[in-house]
């Protein structure tokens, strides 16, 4: 990787890391979303960050509107009408007729699957009970999977999916942008580049200016209205410090949240990618991968089953402080040519 400006790089050794380890993030996987929100559960209880009201906002499910000081991860829920998709109301198929029933399960997510189904009595899909998986040589393999969000409610058992709308599920979260602006703009040092790569504030050295607020091209950080200071999500610094999965990964049933080293993760993106594109879902698509991209890729990337506007994100992010270099530069070349005009003037003066 080269360490140019503002095309790719390798964001800890070039923050002075010269021996980092290899960088670390998050893949999102949308289309096995089911809107649990256990990671905004997670992240809040293992970070202490404080409720945010619990307000059903009349939109949808959503009771979190988005990411806030107070939350740190938001569950997206859109519901797609299929008039908002191709095609007229009647002879058309269902947005969700013909895609597959989504990726295959790792044990963990049938064993959890299977345990909920026995505690509250409802059939997901999979065997009833985890002995059952044993028994029919799945756990420690692959089974099938509860089936696409979209195509239906979690859990539904009628033979007659909803096909008049699709939902789309997204847990957004800060992008620990390769080009982060915040840091660009911080005054007091409080944002820094950890040694994974990762973007973090440091509540104890945060002063409130709110710099950093405008400069993100997501609209990831804000202030607390309590105290001032800027908060996001950390990637949980403390616990992949200690060799631990962070939080809101840890507690997702369906493996939609995916952290681990970031080209490892590019890797098992474009072939989730290419799987879909074979099994007919054409609108899969990788977003805040890219290296070249107006932010040097994103250390938090997601795969989105629909255009990135639909899932409230900037189709085209650019680093806020990209032109800064040429600013001052043009700000120094003003200055000193209204230096050599006053000097001109005082001297054409004097004669």
């Amino acid at each position: 990787m080269s360490n140019s400006l503002y095309g790719p790089l390798d964001p800890a050794p070039d923050a002075g890391y010269t021996d980092a380890p290899p960088r670390m993030g998050f893949f999102t996987d949308t289309s096995v979303c089911i809107g649990c929100k256990a990671c905004e559960v997670a992240c809040k209880t293992w970070n202490a960050v404080p409720d945010d009201g619990f307000n059903l906002l009349g939109q949808s499910y959503d009771n979190t509107g988005g990411l806030t000081a107070n939350s740190w991860r938001h569950v997206a829920f859109i519901e797609q009408p299929r008039s908002e998709r191709s095609g007229s109301a009647t002879g058309v198929p269902g947005a969700f007729a013909g895609v597959p029933a989504g990726p295959p399960a790792s044990a963990r997510s049938a064993v959890t699957a299977a345990t909920v189904g026995q505690e509250t009595g409802t059939e997901p899909g999979l065997p009833p009970a985890v002995d059952a998986l044993a028994a029919a040589g799945t756990i420690g393999d692959r089974t099938e999977f509860l089936g696409m969000p979209g195509s239906d409610l979690p859990g539904r058992t009628s033979d007659a999916p909803r096909e008049d709308f699709r939902w789309l599920m997204m847990s957004n979260v800060c992008k620990h942008c390769t080009h982060a602006a915040c840091l660009d703009v911080c005054p007091t040092g409080a944002l820094f580049r950890t040694e994974f790569g990762t973007v973090v504030v440091q509540p104890d050295i945060c002063n409130g200016c709110g710099y950093c607020v405008p400069a993100c091209p997501y609209g990831v950080i804000d202030r607390r209205e309590d105290d001032g200071r800027a908060w996001k999500c950390t990637l949980c610094y403390d616990r992949i410090g200690d060799g631990l999965m962070p939080a809101c990964a840890q507690a997702c049933p369906t493996e939609s949240i995916q952290f681990g080293e970031l080209d490892e993760l590019r890797s098992r993106a474009a072939e989730r990618v290419a799987k879909l594109h074979g099994e007919g879902v054409e609108s899969a698509r990788l977003y805040g991968h890219d290296e070249e991209d107006g932010v040097g890729g994103d250390g938090a990337f997601f795969l989105l089953l629909d255009e990135p506007e639909v899932y409230g994100l900037p189709p085209d992010p650019v680093v806020t402080t990209r032109d800064l270099p040429d600013m001052w530069k043009r700000a120094g070349v003003a200055a000193l040519t209204m230096a050599a005009a006053v000097v001109v003037s005082f001297l054409g003066g004097r004669s």
